[in-house]
């Protein structure tokens, strides 16, 4: 089979539309005890789910829902790393929480390999990605990134407010994952649009669901068409090209990793620049220190990174067991919050406050176990570049209005609107 006979066919029936699962009702409302009751989509943990965390990490470690059908909620960093390392017990074929469980039969390479993909698959399609992502690959690109960052911050001028989220920060990683994958970069509202249907929509009706997924892979669909016409030297023709275990990819595996690349390595990144930028306007010394300080920032970064942290995955339990003083039943969701494993006090000295210069962080915003982000190296150099350009050029800055602050709901936090007051 050619290149061109495995994706110009329609694969609705793989990729555009997800498999009959376990469906449950939605489930919204007030929280009766975040212990027994907890929901990451509701309003006050959008707000700020630090102190719930920080209660419930004190009174119920590993809090319950009945909510999606069940699961629980580990908040010591020790729970979390416990799931985080066994992928004995635990599944990644389903990462996002939601109304919707994927079937067991799609496991072992998920929706998106390799990020819902379970070992032995996992290694290989890992494996697949690692020369795109390594720091010699991703130093290529610091200078095209600088130059964004300015011509962004350019766009400024006459003007006294800016929302850097929406002005600055989320333009950033969707001109930079554009490039890599060989899409327009105008396109990049389109991806603003994916990312809002699959991360933060995830308590719509399934058939809902499906229908705004099947508009993300219409779109990746058109876009592995033209590359199979116009081979070019980017990671979507790599894919198209790669091969795993003697073949080349299956187009749901092509379209899989496409979709994570460009859901995941958007919206992640996006919300660590706007949550560093959102830290550094209402906290001046530190502003005023880095401003000082700039050789400070790769370390005051690894800092904001930690306590900012924007990644929560989930895993599925695969069978019923008793773990860690609770008892869990098979496909129960179990939430990793990477977060709340970021501010636990028996893992970090003065865990709920940000020190520019802590020295000693190892911190799990990128994850832990198999699955720690492939693209880390990416992360880093985007958040980097991103605010020494704006610490340069906007060296004075401060909230607008902080009530003006609005945050992402779901599994990736992050200001969505984040108005500043510049050169004051």
């Amino acid at each position: 089979m050619t290149v061109d006979d495995r994706f110009t066919r329609d694969f609705r029936e793989t990729d555009g539309e997800e498999p009959l699962g376990i469906r449950n009702e939605i489930v919204t409302g007030p929280v009766s005890d975040w212990a027994t009751d907890f929901s990451h989509l509701e309003p006050e943990w959008v707000a700020d789910p630090y102190p719930i965390q920080d209660d419930l990490r004190q009174r119920c470690p590993i809090a319950h829902t009945e909510r999606f059908g069940g699961g629980w909620l580990p908040t010591r960093y020790e729970d979390v790393a416990a799931v985080a390392y066994d992928t004995e017990r635990f599944s990644s074929r389903s990462i996002i929480m939601s109304n919707f469980r994927p079937p067991r039969e799609l496991a072992p390479m998920g929706g998106s390999p390799p990020i819902s993909s379970d070992p032995p698959f996992h290694h290989d399609a890992r494996k697949l990605l690692l020369p795109a992502f390594t720091k010699t690959a991703v130093a290529k690109q610091e200078e095209s990134t600088r130059a964004l960052c300015h011509a962004l911050i350019d766009e400024f001028r006459g003007r006294e407010v800016v929302d850097a989220a929406r002005d600055y920060a989320q333009h950033i990683p969707m001109r930079v994952i554009a490039a890599m994958l060989g899409f327009p970069p105008e396109d990049g509202p389109r991806f603003r649009e994916f990312i809002e249907n699959v991360l933060e929509g995830v308590n719509h009706p399934p058939e809902e669901r499906m229908e705004r997924m099947q508009q993300l892979f219409d779109y990746l669909l058109a876009q592995i068409r033209d590359h199979v016409d116009h081979p070019r030297d980017d990671l979507t023709t790599y894919l198209i090209n790669a091969e795993l275990y003697g073949q080349k990819l299956d187009p749901s595996h092509v379209a899989g990793t496409m979709a994570l690349l460009l859901i995941a390595g958007i919206d992640t990144t996006w919300s660590a620049i706007g949550a560093s930028l959102w830290h550094l306007a209402k906290t001046p010394a530190d502003r005023a220190r880095l401003v000082a300080e700039p050789g400070l920032l790769p370390t005051a970064m690894e800092e904001l990174l930690r306590v900012y942290a924007p990644v929560t995955m989930a895993r599925l339990v695969k069978e019923d067991m008793h773990w860690h003083g609770v008892d869990m039943k098979a496909d129960d969701w179990v939430l990793l919050s990477f977060p709340a494993a970021n501010r636990d006090p028996a893992q970090f000295e003065r865990a709920d406050e940000v020190v520019i210069d802590r020295e000693v962080n190892r911190h799990a915003a990128f994850g832990l176990g198999i699955h720690r982000c492939v693209g880390s190296h990416l992360a880093r150099m985007e958040l980097r570049i991103a605010l020494e350009v704006w610490l340069e050029r906007v060296p004075e800055f401060g909230l607008a209005d902080p009530e003006a602050v609005t945050w992402a709901a779901g599994q990736v936090r992050g200001p969505r609107t984040l108005p500043l007051i510049i050169g004051r």
